[in-house]
């Protein structure tokens, strides 16, 4: 466990140096997109923000001047992490559920980081782990190892249920990390409502054979969700262009009403580094 916490570690200072170089000094994490009052004034420097120029102070004649902020102590980021059977696919060594328990816990140390209240809840079609939000570091570091090993009861999915509960637990507007596969329906009715009550972040999660099927022939391919398997032939040029646009229509789907509810959206393939799309996300814009 210690290796792990050591590789989180590492990743989330790649983060930190990269944005604190790409932004001259100025990190601004996606954990201060709420809970952030006004306290002062300052003179604006080469680089600042100019969304932050305080015009009606300006216009005396000074100069320009920038309103500082500075974070609430309630703020509050709070993890969902489905971990439903869906998850479970990918390679023998690398799963989707891989990828998406090192980024909870790369983000949770980006949140700790920043003093935040941090908390946690893992999903199936059930309550299969709530830890609820705190600020210590002892904390923080239990909620990943509890994350990591975490053995879900359930194999089946409810994005709805899941996203109705973070709604009834949270009466603060909070950071919202969600990340799954997003293969369910029926959800996009509490998605839209979690996004206007909360600074939510969105990562989709997707294995490379759930878009390009190799040609294998006739294969059983066994669903964990239902149990059941399936004889497919992925020889089928029309089963693979299918396959692929299904995955590409609830994507850009997705993607659209993320867009359009001002939550920000990140797409990550369990094999590449998803470091890079991580810097991104905590970008000034």
């Amino acid at each position: 466990m210690n290796d792990l916490l050591s590789k989180l570690r590492n990743y989330e200072i790649r983060i930190r140096k990269a944005v604190d170089s790409q932004m001259h000094g100025n990190f601004k994490s996606v954990f201060k997109g709420s809970g952030l009052e006004f306290t002062d004034l300052r003179q604006y420097q080469y680089g600042d923000d100019i969304r932050l120029i305080d015009w009606n102070a300006s216009s005396k004649g000074h100069g320009l001047f920038l309103k500082i902020f500075k974070e609430e102590k309630e703020q509050t980021v709070f993890f969902m992490v489905d971990v439903s059977a869906s998850q479970d696919i990918g390679r023998e060594d690398r799963s989707k559920l891989d990828a998406t328990k090192e980024i909870c816990g790369v983000l949770a140390l980006s949140a700790m980081h920043e003093a935040s209240h941090v908390g946690l809840y893992c999903f199936s079609d059930q309550k299969e782990k709530y830890i609820r939000p705190a600020n210590s570091l002892k904390h923080g570091y239990q909620m990943i190892l509890e994350l990591f090993r975490l053995k879900p009861e359930s194999l089946k999915t409810n994005l709805s249920e899941a996203i109705l509960f973070a709604l009834n637990i949270l009466r603060r507007k909070s950071v919202i990390i969600l990340i799954s596969d997003f293969i369910d329906t029926g959800y996009e009715q509490n998605l839209k409502a979690l996004a206007k009550k909360h600074d939510l972040v969105v990562v989709h999660l997707y294995d490379e054979r759930e878009v390009n099927m190799p040609s294998l022939g006739i294969i059983p391919v066994y669903d964990k969700e239902s149990r059941r398997t399936l004889w497919i032939n992925t020889s089928s040029s029309q089963y693979r262009k299918t396959t692929r646009r299904v995955f590409e229509e609830n994507q850009q789907r997705l993607e659209k009403l993320c867009k359009q509810y001002k939550a920000n959206y990140l797409s990550v393939d369990t094999q590449e580094d998803y470091v890079p799309k991580l810097i991104k996300l905590f970008r000034v814009k």
